[in-house]
């Protein structure tokens, strides 16, 4: 399934949820489970995946259905490279936005104090 995403550079996989999130450039933007790919999305690129037919990502937790922004990627996508790289383009662009969205930590995971030299708040 990576080398799917060869086009788009260096990918690599972590296990989680018993599959395994996939990264580049440090950005999580890929779910592997039971052999389906899932790309994660966001206001600006749901549209896309919803009407290509895709399926949100769901699992069950504490017994009751749980979803996480990540869409399994379209068939014909699957079928080669050069049909997944805008769908991988688009998920890595969506990580981007969330990565945007949140106060950077420090290394010990303090939240960095904002331009104005106040914290940031938790969300």
């Amino acid at each position: 399934m990576l080398s799917l995403l060869e086009p788009l550079g260096r990918v690599h996989a972590r296990g989680m949820f018993g599959g395994y999130g996939l990264y580049g450039d440090g950005l999580f933007f890929g779910i592997v489970l039971d052999n389906t790919l899932y790309l994660k999305a966001d206001d600006r690129n749901r549209a896309e995946f919803e009407h290509a037919g895709s399926e949100l990502f769901s699992y069950s937790r504490k017994g009751k259905r749980a979803t996480l922004n990540f869409y399994r990627a379209p068939e014909d996508a699957m079928d080669a490279p050069h049909l997944m790289l805008p769908w991988a383009k688009s998920a890595v662009a969506a990580a981007l936005r969330a990565r945007a969205g949140k106060p950077q930590r420090t290394a010990r995971g303090r939240r960095q104090l904002s331009a104005a030299g106040k914290r940031s708040r938790r969300r």
